[in-house]
């Protein structure tokens, strides 16, 4: 096996420093994952398990690092012989000195180490294994030789070069190694022979001395292959779990429901951006990390935290904390606490995630699902309602055929106008029952809108021109906009009708205009000279059967905003300033579209 898997561990490859706070927010690892310049809370790594960390870089910074001692030792034990008076011998003097130079040289500058791209390194090249193993071998060979026969063993040292090559070399260079150390060991020993030494003693230790140095360097290998392996599988799984922390994070942020993770100190680890929005009367707030206890307004939030640490539990379905700000707003939030769940049932529990929203939002998210389900039934009563409605009514127009006297002619005509209120009631409701989505079209809007506003004048009996009700602002060029023409006629008709009837009724009063805005938009304004919208009033204009009169049934603002939404156009009400002469404004926003040249010709002939 020439070679074996690379060594390498990058933990935040791939994530920014949020990514890396999140993840050790949730994953309680936060010393070890983030770079050591990061701003996330408590988050510190050491440079050498950062990115561009590499498991070969650190193994031979460990290997550089173990000769540098080694030498630093045989210098030293050569300056302690001296001072002991001991005459140490040159050449063992001269050895030492020189490796330790070379080692302490090594290991101070990291170029004579891997070169400019080391870090990407898996093994020794040849070069390399020359200048740092091959070194090895010779100074500890030579140390070997010059001090055969004074006592001193230094076949200990040998180690130290094969032990490098099976982890850091490749096979046949470590075993290439071991082969020249074992050859060393055996010159030595014949040399002793030749001196007159046992033969079969001498040649007897050092070829076991070989075979174990041997044994070292594969088993060195192998070891080292299983750790890279291991190593190459954890950092898969830490990709994959970071990759999750990723995706989570991303869901979280978008969330818009508030999302913070506490600790028992009340020092917020991380919050998502909704929950930040709704710790503040305004903006957008400070991100995490920042401590619950430093702002007032908070108060009430600390205290149902501590007490749900104290407690352990929290009621599933939250309960309501009051923030008071300083400028004198207030915001309810709905608190939803959920610990960790330690395996050990006695154990305290460090971390709670929070969960809250806006009390309000929740109460009008309960109040569209109960006139959702409103809307259902009221649109099967209305079906219901129709079949006896036609009957009364044809049973009035018999009536009123044999009718002579003025009393019962009154009476048939109240029958006559209440069923046709009822009717429209009825038409109304229907338009609330959910069914296929309508197909629109391409539409000229500055033709349809002329036209409409044209039509609508004169069925009000209304005068039309200069001096008419209606004071049309329309560009010259053409506007094609995306809505069914029956569909825009009816919110156009409504939006003309409240205007006109909340209205001065002077000339002029109701103001329609048409512009091109942001975004392949086009803005329909319908305004009015009236009295502006009361601030009570205001948040209910688009609710179903809210009306401000007694006949009225309160759906036409309601189905106005539905036919816009099914046609991916959206009515807002916008109140202008007191120096406007039309301040009450309805606004629709329509999808632009290209018009073909059909509309074009079409358009030419609408126009008033």
């Amino acid at each position: 096996m020439d070679t074996q898997p690379s060594i390498s561990y990058a933990p935040t490859q791939g994530l920014d420093q949020t990514d890396a706070a999140w993840f050790a927010a949730y994953s309680g690892d936060a010393e070890r994952l983030a770079p050591r310049n990061s701003s996330a809370p408590g988050i510190r790594v050491d440079s050498e398990t950062g990115p561009n960390a590499n498991g070969f870089a650190r193994l031979f910074r460990t290997f550089i690092g173990a000769r540098a001692v080694v030498g630093t030792t045989l210098f030293a034990t050569q300056v302690l012989s001296s001072l002991l008076g001991l005459q140490p011998a040159w050449p063992v003097a001269f050895i030492s000195l020189s490796y330790a130079a070379l080692t302490i040289g090594t290991w101070l500058f990291p170029g004579l180490r891997l070169g400019p791209e080391g870090g990407g390194q898996t093994r020794l090249h040849g070069l390399q294994w020359l200048v740092v193993i091959g070194a090895d071998v010779l100074a500890f060979s030579a140390l070997h030789v010059s001090v055969h026969g004074s006592g001193i063993n230094a076949v200990a040292l040998m180690v130290l070069p094969v032990l490098m090559a099976g982890v850091l070399a490749p096979r046949l260079m470590a075993l290439a190694t071991s082969a020249a150390v074992s050859l060393v060991l055996l010159a030595t020993a014949w040399l002793a022979v030749l001196e007159g030494g046992d033969a079969r003693s001498l040649l007897t230790q050092a070829a076991l001395a070989g075979a174990g140095l041997f044994i070292i360097s594969v088993l060195a290998g192998e070891l080292a292959g299983r750790l890279a392996r291991v190593e190459l599988t954890a950092q898969g799984n830490m990709e994959l779990a970071l990759q999750q922390a990723q995706l989570n994070r991303l869901v979280i942020e978008e969330m818009g429901e508030g999302v913070m993770v506490v600790d028992r100190k009340g020092l917020v680890r991380t919050a998502n951006p909704s929950a930040l929005r709704l710790l503040v009367a305004s903006g957008s707030g400070t991100a995490a990390p920042f401590q619950l206890r430093r702002v007032p307004a908070w108060a009430a939030l600390v205290s149902n935290v501590e007490q749900a640490f104290a407690q352990g539990t929290w009621p599933e379905a939250g309960r309501d904390v009051n923030l008071k700000f300083d400028t004198g707003a207030q915001r309810t939030l709905r608190v939803r606490i959920r610990f960790t769940r330690q395996s050990e049932a006695a154990a305290k529990e460090d971390l709670c995630v929070l969960f809250f929203e806006d009390v309000r939002i929740a109460q009008a998210r309960t109040r569209q699902e109960k006139l959702a389900a409103m809307g259902r039934v009221s649109a099967g009563i209305a079906h219901e309602i129709r079949n006896p409605l036609s009957a009364i009514a044809q049973a009035n127009a018999l009536l009123s055929e044999d009718v002579s006297e003025p009393a019962q002619q009154r009476l048939t005509a109240m029958v006559t106008d209440n069923v046709t209120r009822i009717k429209r009631i009825v038409d109304d409701v229907m338009e609330l029952a959910p069914g296929p989505s309508p197909a629109g079209g391409s539409l000229d809007a500055c033709a349809q809108v002329a036209q409409m506003c044209a039509d609508w004048a004169r069925a009000s009996g209304l005068p039309w021109g200069e001096s008419g009700a209606i004071l049309l602002d329309l560009p010259d060029e053409h506007l094609g906009v995306w809505f069914d023409a029956d569909h825009l006629r009816r919110v156009l008709v409504n939006l003309l009708d409240n205007a006109w009837r909340h209205g001065s009724k002077r000339p002029g009063a109701v103001g329609v205009s048409l512009r091109k805005g942001a975004g392949q938009r086009i803005s329909l304004c319908v305004a009015n000279d009236g009295p502006p919208i009361a601030a009570d009033v205001e948040p209910y204009l688009f609710e179903p059967f809210f009306s401000t009169r007694s006949r009225g049934s309160g759906l036409g603002l309601y189905i106005s905003r539905e036919l816009c939404e099914r046609h991916g156009a959206h009515l807002e009400f916008r109140g202008r300033s007191a120096d406007h002469l039309r301040r009450n404004e309805f606004v629709i926003n329509l999808r632009q579209v290209s018009l073909t040249a059909h509309h074009t010709h079409t358009s030419q002939v609408l126009t008033p």
